[in-house]
This record gives structure tokens, C-alpha cells and sequence, in this order.
């Protein structure tokens, strides 16, 4: 059946998909209508086509199968229109002016003959034109909602898409769909791929393998490649788009001319080379650290009688006692505007850090202490007792758009940089390409800069292996701390994390305080037991929170995977209670246990974790009184907190993050949490935690390396337990390999370096 009427009120509007509970209003009754509506506002007259429900909660609803915007069909329906809003600037008592001057030809007038608007008291010429434009633009955005949805364009990308392309759409969507891939943020190949197959475009489109090849790149950049051997791109580009290499292989050289894609020659690793791809921003990503790296690499002039002086002074004065390898570091220190130092856990990097404090509090220098996260930041501020502050915090911050790569904009840059005369990043194994881009812009020639950490660790989560290619380049002054000092060898936590790292195998007795292995072969069984461990064990052990027991595995997928362990975990740890607020999988969560749907729920005091970095939610931490104390910007890739509270009615979750963080999700975002009783071990990086549950059974041998199973064991600050199969245990420390990363930071610090010296 048919119906029309005014739409008085929207209840409700999911802007994803655009359906809509309305309040319409027409000539014999007011009723509600649900349904899918691409485009609405307040005021808009409809013709509706459906048929009566019976809702059991709501009752009686009008069930919309289609509809048409039309124009208002008399005076009174326009001056609803006009006043409802819809029209920025037009309230109630100027819609009614309108129509009283033009009656029945009010839109009639506004479409033709915009001009006659000024004759109205209140409306001058200008606001005349923009009155018109507003309707004209609000008329053409209407029917683009409707043409793009034709397309399975949700709303708010058809809303992005308006915006970006205006009337050109109808042109790029028929032609080459794969443009919104590249202008638009948060629209990925597969999106528009989907659309051009709608339109029909050939498999073989030059638009579509021209988009499939920087799609290909941007999926390396996320398994930490910031390029890719020239086959390997090739060979994944095609499988991807199911078409010959060849067919991809003519493409590089028209995206290479137009410095969308650059190909440089790098090593292959056994004594020759071969031809590398990357994309713009990755390869002038590390050829801008290179050339910064070199600009700070600066000598100092440095008397070492002054300096044995001094660091006797600052031993006797403060109590610490440093060996050869750390006096070292901190003389380099002194006589280098650039420092690396590198040492596992137990070898006194900490110590060496506080001697540099110190060294430099005694010269009178300001000094900047960071670290890639929060918590590692924390741990930081506890063990230097100077504050420490996350990189993207000292930089500032700004929640800029994302629109340069999805990558954050800073206060602190090349134009305003930091004001310190010494910086000292901790965990640099976390960090990547592009946060070390940021940061070494924001640092002047004649700064200190000191970078620390363990190089045996796994790389950053993001593309690079910054600290490795440094390292490897050997073109900066590296101390390598290797000695295990009294306190820290008598944990067996830190000496087999040493033996794992030298390939030498470790005895697995349970004679230790701080190191168990629980033998067990049922995948089951190996989840019963993890669970009593978190649930029961390790919290009276360590005289820990539940909360604080982390379980760590090498795997998302498979019994002992993520998803499978955080179903498990959070039905016993995080039961369902009937006060306690819930929202079903399908708002985002990607983990959870079973709900109604099918899928997973998210409820109140689940442990959470931020799993991409989101440069514009905002957080802040606030007193008892609920009074915000302070405020920032910024919620990253690792950050873990716990559900506080989940508002159906605004939609949306709040979630505490470290030191009191507060952040509002709406639900539409919900997608960028997932459950965090059980994480992988990358996503572990530069946190510590007072235990740690590793289940260890089967997994795929270049995953499970002698790398991955260290960084996991070091995560631990009082006990590890692992739980499952020895001989794999056994087998990762053996395993030496590492998942290859394909880099070329090393080369081209080495290359622009010879560049320089030959110039002089």
C-alpha cells in the first residue's frame, strides 16, 4: 500500500546503514515508519510504499519497502519543510513569511527564480542565493544517496563521497570507481573493487590493477614491509586480482612515472640485487630518517679526565655502581649528539639511564624522557623517577585529519621543535617508520638524542624495523649492555630469557620461583588450565588483580588463538548478570563469547584493547567528583583498559584506559576494540606485566621463532607459566629465523652517507 506525509520527527537513524524510525505525519493520521532511508531530514515529504506491522514491543509501525522525497504539495506542507531546520538559517517565522508571500509556487519560486526571495523582509540578496543553493545542494545530495546506495555504499561513505566528488560521481563511479580507494580515508580497495564489479568494469581494467598494486603495498605496510621485491609485489598483485603477472607488471612503470610507486635497487640478501618497490610515502619516510639521523650524528667536545670525574662523582654521590660497557655508554653519551644502546633485560640499561640523568642534571641541561605507549612510558617515570611521557604526547598531539597516509599531525615539527637539550626514547624496538619520521622532524642538530632498547625483541607492530637497521648500519655510535647483574641473574625469568635468545636450551623442572612450564597435550585440557591459572593462581601468587594476569599466545586463530581463548575467558571470567549492561558482537566487537546473534557481546568490565591507532578520540582523566583533570588526544594500536560503562540509549561505551584514561566510543566504532584477556605476543610490545599465561602447542614454524617466544617471556615481571608441549618449546628456541621484513633503511643510511663523504 501506498502513503504520504511529512517526516515531523526521526526517532532513530543508524548513519551506517541509514535505517530510520520516523515520526510522519500525514493528511488522515500520524503514525510510525521504519525503514531504510539513505537520505532524510526533518520536515522532507514522502511517498512511501510498505505495509502495516504489528511490532510486540512498539506495536503498530508502517514497514517502508520503498520511498520517494518529493516537493511538498501545498503551503502548509512547505512551511513545515522550511521551518523544520532543514534550511540553515530559515526558522518557523521566516518559513511562514515565505510561504504567505508565495503560497503554492513557494518552490516553484526558489528553483527559478531565487532573486524574488529578497522581497521578503528579513532576506537580502546574498542569503536569497544561499537559501537557494542549500535547497539545490540538499535536492542533488538526495539523489546521490539514492544512485550511490544502488551500490552498496553504506551511508556515511556515500556522505564522504558527495563531499569529495560533489556531481562528478555519477562520472567516477561509471568510469573509475577506484579513484574514492585513493582521495578517500577509511575506503579501501575491496570497497571500491565490489563497486567497479557492480558497474561491470573488465577484470583487466588498467584503473583496477593500477589500485590492486598500491592496495597490495598498503597490505605489506601492515605486515611491517615498508617495500617489497619487485616478483613478490607482482606475484601477490596478481594472485589478488586473479590476472597474469605480466598484466600487473606493465603498470609500474606509468605509477613509477607519476611518483606513486618508486623502485630502488637494494640487496636480496645472498650477494646481488634486486629491484625493490615502494610506495611515495614509505620511501621518502626513510630516506627523511636518514638524512635527520645524519644531521644529529654530531661529535662533542668532551675532556675524558671530565668525564671519569664526573661519573665518579654522580657513582659515589648516588649509590650506583656501573660497569665498563655502561661508563661507556654514558661517555658516548656525552661526546655524541646521537646514541644507541641496546642490552636485553637484567644487562642494567635502566641504571645507565639514571647515570645519564644524572650526568646531564649536573650540566644543567633540559632533558625529555618518552616511550612508544603509556605503559612503557609508566615504567619509565617508576624507574628514573623523572616523568615520562608517551612519544605522541611530547609531540603534541594535534588529531589533525588523518588524510596524509592515516598518519597523526603534530604540534612539535621542523617549524616549532622541541625545546630540550636532550632526548631519551626508551622501547625503540616499537618504533616505526613513521613515528620515528615525527619524532626526529620535531628534534634540532645539537640535541642530544639517546635511543634505548632491546634489539632482540620483536619489531614494531607498524612497517619498519627502525632500531635493527640502525644497528646494522653501522653508522652510528651503538654500546651493547650484555652483562646480568647479581639481582637480575637471580631471576630465572631474565637467565632463560638469555639462554632462549642464545639458542641454548632450558631446563624445564618447575624448580624455579618465576619460570613454570606446565606440561599438557589436549588443546582442552591447555584451556582449563590457563583459565585456573589466571582465574585462581597467578593472582595469589603475585599478589596481583585478575585484570593484571595477561595470557599471551602466538596465534589469533585455532583453539589456543586469541578469538577462541577470549570466548573461553570472558565466560568465566566476565560472566553475563542480569544487571550488568551488554551490546551484541554486531556493534563491532570482534572477540567475544556467543550471543544471541551468533556473535560475540561486549558487557561492562571486559577487558578491552585499542587494536589500530585513532589520532582523534578524545579522552580524558577525572577526579572523584567526575570533574575532568585533564584532557588529550589520541588512543593507539596496544592500549588496554576495561569496559566502565555501555549507554544503549546515547550509544555508546566507555572504556578506562592506563592512568585514569576516560574515552566514549560511539558504537559505529566499536570495530576498534576488541577483547584483551588473551593478546598476541606482537601486540605485547613495550608492556610488562606481573604474570603472564603462555600457551604453547602447534603453530606455523616461521611464526613460531626463538624471537617471538623471548618477547613473550620478558613480558613478565614476577612469574611466566607456560603452558602445553615442551618439544615445541624446544623447538622455538632452536628456530633462530625470523619472519622476514623487507626494509631499506639500512641502505639508504648507508648510501646517503657515502653521498655526503664523497662531496667533501
Amino acid at each position: 500500500m501506498k502513503l504520504e506525509g511529512y517526516v515531523e520527527h526521526i526517532i532513530y537513524r543508524n548513519t551506517e546503514n541509514g535505517y530510520s524510525v520516523i515520526n510522519l505525519v500525514s493528511e488522515e493520521e500520524e503514525l510510525t515508519a521504519v525503514g531504510i532511508f539513505p537520505y532524510l531530514n526533518e520536515g522532507e515529504f514522502l511517498e512511501l510504499e510498505g505495509d502495516y506491522t504489528e511490532h510486540p514491543m512498539y506495536g503498530l509501525q508502517f514497514q517502508v519497502q520503498s520511498y520517494e522525497a518529493v516537493a511538498p504539495k501545498d503551503a502548509l506542507a512547505m512551511e513545515r519543510y522550511l521551518g523544520s531546520g532543514a534550511i540553515k538559517g530559515v526558522g518557523a517565522a521566516l518559513a511562514a513569511r515565505i510561504v504567505r508571500r508565495f503560497g503554492s509556487r513557494t518552490f516553484e519560486i526558489m528553483e527559478r527564480e531565487p532573486e524574488r526571495l529578497s522581497e521578503i523582509k528579513g532576506i537580502s540578496d546574498r542569503k536569497a542565493r544561499e537559501i537557494a543553493g542549500q535547497m539545490e545542494e540538499k535536492r542533488d545530495l538526495r539523489e546521490a544517496m539514492i544512485f550511490l546506495q544502488d551500490y552498496g555504499i553504506s551511508v556515511n561513505l556515500a556522505v564522504k563521497i558527495y563531499q569529495q566528488y560533489g556531481q562528478e560521481i555519477y562520472r567516477i563511479i561509471k568510469e573509475n570507481p577506484y579513484r574514492i580507494a585513493d582521495d578517500i580515508s577509511g575506503v579501501g580497495f575491496r570497497t571500491a573493487d565490489e563497486i567497479a564489479r557492480r558497474v561491470g568494469i573488465r577484470e583487466d581494467s588498467d584503473f583496477r590493477i593500477r589500485s590492486g598494486l598500491l592496495y597490495t603495498l598498503l597490505n605489506a605496510s601492515g605486515e611491517g614491509h615498508t617495500c617489497l621485491p619487485e616478483p613478490v609485489l607482482l606475484h601477490r598483485t596478481a594472485a589478488l586480482l586473479g590476472v597474469p603477472e605480466e598484466s600487473v607488471e606493465r603498470h609500474l612503470d606509468s605509477l613509477s612515472l607519476d611518483r606513486k610507486l618508486i623502485r630502488k635497487m637494494l640487496p636480496d640478501g645472498q650477494g646481488g640485487e634486486l629491484p625493490f618497490v615502494y610506495s611515495a610515502a614509505s620511501y621518502y619516510a626513510e630516506l627523511s630518517i636518514a638524512v635527520m639521523l645524519y644531521q644529529l650524528n654530531l661529535s662533542i667536545e668532551a675532556s675524558d679526565t671530565e668525564v671519569r670525574t664526573r661519573l665518579a662523582k654522580i657513582e659515589k654521590g648516588s649509590g650506583i655502581e656501573l660497569d665498563g660497557h655502561q661508563r661507556e655508554a654514558v661517555a658516548e653519551a656525552m661526546r655524541h649528539g646521537l646514541l644507541i644502546l641496546t642490552g636485553g633485560p637484567g644487562t642494567g640499561k635502566t641504571t645507565t639511564i639514571n647515570a645519564m640523568i644524572r650526568y646531564f642534571e649536573s650540566e644543567n641541561l633540559d632533558i625529555f624522557l618518552a616511550a612508544p605507549t603509556g605503559r612503557a612510558a609508566k615504567r619509565m617515570t617508576e624507574a628514573t623517577g623523572c616523568q615520562a611521557r608517551t612519544i605522541h604526547r611530547m609531540l603534541e598531539l594535534t588529531g589533525g585529519p588523518e588524510s596524509v597516509g592515516g598518519r597523526a599531525m603534530f604540534s612539535r615539527n621542523d617549524e616549532n621543535p622541541l625545546e630540550a637539550d636532550v632526548i631519551i626514547i626508551d622501547e625503540m624496538s616499537m618504533v616505526d617508520v613513521y613515528l620515528m619520521q615525527a619524532l626526529l622532524k620535531a628534534i634540532v642538530p645539537g640535541t642530544r638524542l639517546i635511543l634505548v632498547g632491546d634489539v632482540n625483541q620483536l619489531p614494531s607492530v607498524g612497517p619498519g624495523s627502525i632500531l635493527q637497521d640502525m644497528i646494522r648500519s653501522e653508522a652510528f655510535p651503538v654500546v651493547r649492555l650484555t652483562k646480568i647483574f647479581r639481582q637480575a641473574a637471580e631471576s630465572d625469568i631474565i637467565v632463560n630469557a638469555h639462554r632462549i635468545n642464545r639458542g641454548e636450551q632450558v631446563t624445564l623442572d618447575n624448580k624455579s620461583r618465576d619460570f613454570f612450564f606446565l606440561q599438557r597435550q589436549d588443546p582442552n585440557v591447555i584451556l582449563r588450565v590457563v583459565l585456573a591459572l589466571v582465574q585462581e593462581k597467578m593472582p595469589r601468587y603475585v599478589h596481583a588483580d585478575i585484570s593484571d594476569i595477561q595470557v599471551l599466545t602466538p596465534m589469533r586463530k585455532g583453539a589456543l588463538g586469541v578469538e577462541n581463548l577470549n570466548r573461553v575467558l570472558q565466560r568465566y571470567l566476565n560472566p553475563a548478570e542480569k544487571d550488568k549492561a551488554e551490546i551484541p558482537f554486531g556493534h563491532g566487537i570482534s572477540s567475544g563469547e556467543e550471543g544471541e546473534n551468533g556473535k560475540g557481546v561486549l558487557r561492562v568490565g571486559d577487558k578491552v584493547m585499542q587494536i589500530r591507532n585513532n589520532y582523534q578520540l578524545e579522552w580524558e582523566v577525572r577526579n572523584r567528583y567526575g570533574i575532568a583533570i585533564d584532557k588529550g588526544l589520541g588512543v593507539f594500536n596496544g592500549d588496554m583498559g576495561i569496559v566502565r560503562a555501555i549507554n544503549s540509549f546515547a550509544e555508546e561505551v566507555t572504556v578506562e584506559f592506563d592512568e585514569g584514561r576516560m574515552v566514549s566510543y560511539p558504537f559505529k566504532q566499536m570495530d576498534e576494540l576488541e577483547l584483551a584477556y588473551a593478546i598476541t605476543v606482537h601486540k605485547s610490545q613495550g608492556s610488562e606485566y606481573p604474570a603472564v599465561v603462555i600457551p604453547l602447542l602447534t603453530g606455523p614454524r616461521p611464526l613460531m621463532n626463538r624471537n617471538l617466544l623471548y618477547t613473550a617471556v620478558t613480558r613478565a615481571r614476577s612469574c611466566v607459566t607456560l603452558v602445553g608441549d615442551p618439544r615445541t618449546f624446544q623447538a622455538m628456541v632452536e628456530n633462530g629465523t625470523e619472519q622476514k621484513r623487507y626494509t631499506g633503511l639500512c641502505e639508504t643510511i648507508k648510501s646517503y652517507i657515502s653521498t655526503q663523504m664523497s662531496d667533501l
